[in-house]
């Protein structure tokens, strides 16, 4: 099957939310000499861009993002031990997670799956994250881009304080922070020293690449 093909079959299939199918096509894929990170590349983040699209437009919503990234991530755990063997240059290093006092998840695992299927090197390091925890694992992985996630508005506070941890340890300079979330506001990101705030999972992406240049 040529390459094309089997790529515009992985596409369908996940803008189609079909997991099994999206899957399948990308052992084809494989068996086909395909590079799994031209897969991601081709495949799973051209589908993504579609969904996207599809949600600017309103012809999608939060449940098809959700479905979309179930998807992706399924796809992403089948090609990760062929990525692990290919030497890539992702687009960016992030590290993501929501702030300590907050277990909410669900937006912070979409944004993860989306950056990580569009070529991101993604450190989600979970929930309830500590200020040093953001700080440690960004000087760790040498990030490019810090991301903080809260849904409940009285953890909004903590927010600054990651912000405030990261410029005293002396790594902020070097790198964006752009935070999310229902309670979160542009001018709240302003006011606490981030450099944005996203408000779905699309736009902290299309903000992400811009930043990476790669738009």
């Amino acid at each position: 099957m040529e390459e094309r093909k089997v790529l515009d079959e992985i596409v369908t299939c996940t803008v189609g939310f079909d997991s099994e199918k999206a899957a399948a096509a990308c052992k084809k894929a494989i068996e086909a000499g395909i590079p799994a990170y031209d897969i991601v590349m081709k495949g799973i983040s051209r589908a993504l861009d579609i969904v996207g699209q599809k949600y600017e437009r309103g012809e999608y919503f939060l449940s098809e993002l959700i479905m979309a990234g179930q998807v992706s991530k399924a796809v992403l755990n089948y090609l990760q031990p062929h990525l692990k063997g290919e030497s890539k240059i992702a687009k960016g290093t992030i590290v993501i997670g929501t702030v300590k006092g907050d277990l909410h998840d669900i937006g912070k695992n979409i944004v993860a799956t989306l950056m990580a299927s569009s070529g991101f090197d993604v450190y989600d390091i979970g929930v309830d994250v500590s200020a040093e925890a953001f700080v440690k694992k960004a000087h760790e992985v040498n990030a490019d881009i810090v991301g903080m996630s809260a849904l409940i508005s009285t953890t909004l506070p903590y927010m600054k304080v990651v912000v405030d941890a990261l410029r005293n340890s002396g790594v902020r300079e070097r790198m964006k922070v752009i935070i999310g979330g229902a309670p979160t506001t542009k001018a709240y990101a302003e006011k606490i020293g981030a450099d944005d705030c996203a408000t779905d999972a699309i736009e902290g992406l299309r903000t992400c690449e811009k930043w990476m240049g790669k738009t």
